[in-house]
């Protein structure tokens, strides 16, 4: 039976609570704000009540935002929410008596049991019809209504009087006219809303810049700001000079000073501006100059629970300083060997210790958290660090050496190689550095590097005509006066030994008008070149493609071109002593000479074949896409064929002047072979009796030929 009597007392207690706690919209003479009521702005985007941060049991009068743009929760005490304004910061209530009242003077002010009034504004008024109201953007204004209704006069505001949050419309300067500065001052800690250590706000000096002051001294400075940069608009003449924030979003976007000193997005909690603490400083930190004691050594702050002994100083000014700015107060005394917060719930307030005294370690309830002072000593326990270092040491050694040897027996490898290749070419008594710009076999030419380099001017770019899979290609003088072309394997090149080997075998057994001459090639260290007969004209893609040189290439030129190329893969593929696949007819590796006569070049990639074989099978396929064949290119069959789909391909690209890659029809994706195939298809027979044989036909005889109706075996 007393339990349910207990009951429905406190059922009645919610009750009242409950609708004591009416929302109101202004205050007045008759109308006060108690402990347990609300006061919303007109949207209620903004409300003022008395509350409790955190684990504290103080009251404070403050303004709150809505939380997010959809709804909206009332600030419960010790809730996450924080404050964008607080009207006693720094005189706390200790109870819930107090109430926001407008007295008989027309004073607004916070009375309490406890006595002495917390004046807002202090300034008495004759005026009689005061309200105070919050507004939408967050400003709370104590204001004289006219009686005619024609409009109110300003009194009081807390735009005025900003706390550590600015709010779209506030100020940051100074009114010259009254000497009254607008500026920002961070809380204590996260727990304790009094006036902290850090400050925001226009230089006092008078320049437009932006500063953050901690304890006194300059920390961050933002340098002369443009209008509009951080969202900040300057404005200066004979009564104001100051910083307006102006957010596009009114309600959301706005800043706050933190406890250590950041400029944070006051909805997000992002730092903005100011860091100076965390990670990389923001541009403008001041650099803060400590003593020479804590300079000289290394040194950091261990925390410990102890009992301590002995005379302490407390640094109190009003129990604001926190945990930082107490560890900032040691660092700056050279006696100070620990520090400590005086209140541990909130983190506020400072006591430091010095070399006479004395503490004992704990673990109890009794025990009380303290940073003591630990210099780094560079002479302990070195040999740990030896013990460490030594089998390190001897690892990386041995790593080293094996590396170096595995290069070394590659090195040797290829060298050995290359022997064999220079072997075949100048018999027993070719040894790779030992030719001095001898002449071998074939008329081959062994260069040094030495002369290498005096003919390009050490790889001068000025001399470099371009570059390919091999690698970059030079135009070089010999001693002489004769004008090679010099290529030289590039380190990146996906191509290697095997093919500087296939170049230099086939080029010197193979004697053609149409295929380019190697004149020699040069061996030493890393270095692989080769070195060619120069063509002044360079390659035919450097006309066929280009629009302001394509008109050199007249109709009779181009069919001396095309004979050529023909003349030179019927050599390859018939009258050679060794019958060889190109498997790279492309434009770019036709080269042309004084008069403007192909000669093929780059036979890297070449395949040989025996005078009975016809094709085989390769698991690399290697060769540039748009001009291999298709069995070559989706199986790996490599023969004649592939150099005839090539041929064929080049002599549309001859007769065209148009890449192969292109896209030539609007309604389909054909590319030039599928474009001249539908055209070709369309308009003649290719088994007909009477196929003329024009350069078009030709080529694209030999694509759709390839491709629609392969030739019987």
């Amino acid at each position: 039976m007393a339990t349910y009597k207990i009951l429905i007392v406190i059922f009645i207690l919610v009750l009242f609570c409950h609708f004591s706690r009416a929302d109101l919209a202004e205050i007045s003479k008759e109308q006060n704000l108690t402990d347990y009521q609300q006061l919303f702005s007109e949207s209620r985007l903004f409300k003022m009540q008395f509350f409790s941060p955190g684990k504290s049991r103080n009251r404070y009068l403050g303004i709150f935002a809505r939380p997010s743009p959809d709804m909206y929760s009332d600030v419960i005490e010790g809730g996450d929410e924080k404050a964008v304004w607080i009207a006693n910061r720094d005189d706390p209530l200790t109870d819930t008596s107090a109430s926001l009242m407008i007295d008989r003077d027309g004073r607004l002010m916070i009375s309490h049991s406890e006595g002495t009034v917390i004046l807002l504004s202090a300034t008495p008024t004759a005026a009689t019809n005061l309200t105070a109201i919050l507004l939408d953007n967050g400003n709370f204004v104590l204001r004289d209504l006219y009686f005619n209704g024609s409009g109110h006069r300003t009194l009081w505001q807390s735009f005025d009087y900003p706390t550590d949050t600015l709010l779209p419309g506030m100020k940051l300067g100074i009114n010259l006219r009254t000497g009254h500065n607008w500026s920002l001052t961070s809380w204590a800690t996260e727990q304790a809303p009094a006036s902290g250590s850090f400050t925001f706000g226009l230089d006092p000096n008078g320049t437009n810049q932006l500063i953050i002051l901690w304890m006194g001294k300059v920390y961050w400075k933002s340098g002369p700001l443009p209008n509009g940069h951080f969202g900040f608009k300057y404005v200066s003449n004979a009564d104001e000079k100051y910083f307006m924030y102006t957010a596009h979003n009114s309600v959301y976007g706005r800043y706050t000073v933190s406890p250590s000193g950041s400029i944070q997005d006051g909805f997000e909690r992002n730092k903005v501006f100011g860091n100076c603490i965390d990670g990389i400083p923001d541009a403008g930190c001041v650099k803060q100059v400590l003593p020479q004691c804590r300079t000289a050594k290394k040194y950091w702050f261990e925390l410990r629970q102890v009992y301590m002994f002995g005379d302490s100083f407390k640094i109190e000014e009003n129990y604001t300083l926190s945990l930082s700015d107490c560890k900032a107060k040691c660092e700056n005394d050279c006696s100070c060997v620990a520090y400590a917060s005086v209140d541990s719930n909130d983190g506020t307030g400072c006591q430091i210790w010095g070399n006479s005294s004395s503490f004992v370690t704990a673990s109890n309830s009794l025990a009380r958290g303290v940073f003591f002072l630990t210099r780094k000593d560079e002479k302990r326990k070195w040999w740990i660090w030896l013990t460490i270092a030594v089998p390190i040491l001897v690892l990386v050694f041995a790593f080293s050496l094996c590396y170096l040897i595995q290069r070394k027996l590659i090195a040797r490898g290829k060298a050995r190689e290359v022997e064999k290749v220079l072997y075949e070419l100048a018999g027993p008594n070719a040894i790779p550095g030992q030719y001095n710009d001898k002449k071998l076999r074939h008329d081959i030419q062994i260069f040094s590097l030495e002369t290498i380099h005096v003919a390009t001017n050490n790889f001068w770019s000025a001399n470099k005509l371009g570059e390919g899979g091999y690698g970059p290609v030079y135009k070089g003088m010999l001693v002489d006066g004769q004008e090679v072309a010099i290529k030289r394997l590039s380190t990146s090149s996906g191509q290697g030994l095997v093919e500087f080997q296939n170049e230099i075998k086939l080029i010197a057994k193979l004697q053609h008008t149409n295929l380019v001459r190697l004149l020699g090639c040069c061996v030493e260290g890393e270095e692989k070149i080769l070195v060619y007969e120069y063509m002044m004209n360079k390659s035919l893609d450097f006309f066929l493609f280009d629009a302001s040189r394509r008109d050199t290439l007249k109709w009779n030129i181009r069919l001396n071109i095309i004979e050529g190329v023909a003349q030179g893969i019927l050599y390859l593929h018939k009258y050679s002593r060794l019958r060889v696949i190109h498997r790279d007819l492309k434009a770019s590796n036709i080269l042309l000479d004084d008069n403007m006569n192909p000669k093929i070049s780059d036979f890297g990639l070449a395949r040989i074949f025996g005078k009975q074989e016809f094709e085989a099978n390769t698991e690399r396929i290697v060769g540039t896409y748009g001009y291999m064949s298709p069995e070559y290119a989706m199986n790996g069959i490599v023969s004649m064929k592939a150099d005839v789909f090539s041929f064929g391909v080049l002599v549309l690209e001859i007769l065209n002047g148009k890449r192969n890659n292109s896209c030539y029809h609007l309604e389909r994706p054909l590319n030039l072979i599928g474009y001249k195939c539908k055209v070709w298809l369309c308009s003649v027979d290719p088994y007909g009796p009477a196929l003329p044989r024009t350069p078009h036909i030709v080529g694209a005889y030999c694509l759709v030929h390839r491709i629609i109706h392969p030739p019987p075996a």
